[in-house]
């Protein structure tokens, strides 16, 4: 795929269909007099980024989704210090001096989840369970450590710093009022799905945040709600860290 544009940015991961970031940005474009277009590379492997910066050389900027966000920083030549120690990157700036092509990685999904929970956190908040342990995860536990408050992943296969969804007791669920999906269960069209956690444990103290968007209310967040939780989806975080990476494309 080329674009004839003066500038060209876009998003790659596999699948798209559920993408947000495309009538987003192309709709900034449009009112803000913006000469450039947003497309979306879906690539079914990662070996096809390649192809995609071949192929347009007018490009200045990528955000990356599920499931590049580890595997991409490989092919890049430079990283934001906050970006490497995480080890996940959802932004890439290509930078052009002298007729060289540099590609730098960033993460602006600290900035997104992080300016969006802030707001709501409270004294009783100094826990947290992690859903997953994707490249999303990462910087999930980056941002909730800078605010001051204690991750502890979770997923199917034990690991170390790792605990498994059948290893959540009450007393887990007691001391940790905030539970944080950054797995896909749940995102459209698979709306029957659901991480698998006792919400029956759930109460009114509890924060659960999902960074699906797609569906508005997943089923992690019904059933959260149902048990009393404070629930939230991740559009807030999408728009802000969207905005982030404008930023960081722009500088």
């Amino acid at each position: 795929m080329t674009i004839s544009y003066s500038k060209l940015y876009g998003l790659i991961g596999y699948p798209l269909g559920h993408s947000f970031s495309q009538d987003y940005f192309n709709r900034k474009f449009e009112s803000e007099n913006v000469d450039a277009r947003y497309v979306n590379f879906e690539i079914p492997e990662i070996g096809d980024f390649h192809n995609v910066v071949a192929r347009n050389p007018n490009l200045a900027g990528l955000n990356v989704t599920i499931p590049y966000k580890q595997q991409v920083i490989e092919l890049l030549d430079e990283m934001d210090p906050e970006a490497a120690e995480i080890g996940a990157i959802n932004v890439i700036k290509f930078i052009r001096r002298n007729g060289k092509l540099t590609l730098k990685g960033y993460n602006s999904d600290i900035i997104g989840f992080r300016d969006s929970i802030a707001p709501m956190l409270t004294d009783q908040h100094s826990h947290a369970l992690v859903l997953g342990t994707g490249g999303a995860s990462r910087a999930v536990c980056y941002a909730l450590r800078s605010l001051g408050i204690e991750p502890q992943l979770v997923s199917r296969n034990r690991a170390p710093g790792v605990i498994t969804y059948a290893d959540i007791t009450p007393e887990i669920i007691d001391t940790h009022k905030i539970i944080v999906n950054t797995t896909p269960l749940g995102m459209y069209p698979h709306v029957d799905e659901c991480p698998d956690i006792p919400y029956k444990l759930l109460t009114p103290q509890h924060l659960c945040y999902d960074l699906l968007y797609n569906p508005d209310v997943t089923l992690f967040m019904k059933r959260s709600a149902d048990a009393g939780a404070e629930v939230k989806n991740g559009l807030e975080m999408l728009l802000l860290q969207a905005f982030a990476a404008w930023n960081i494309w722009q500088r």
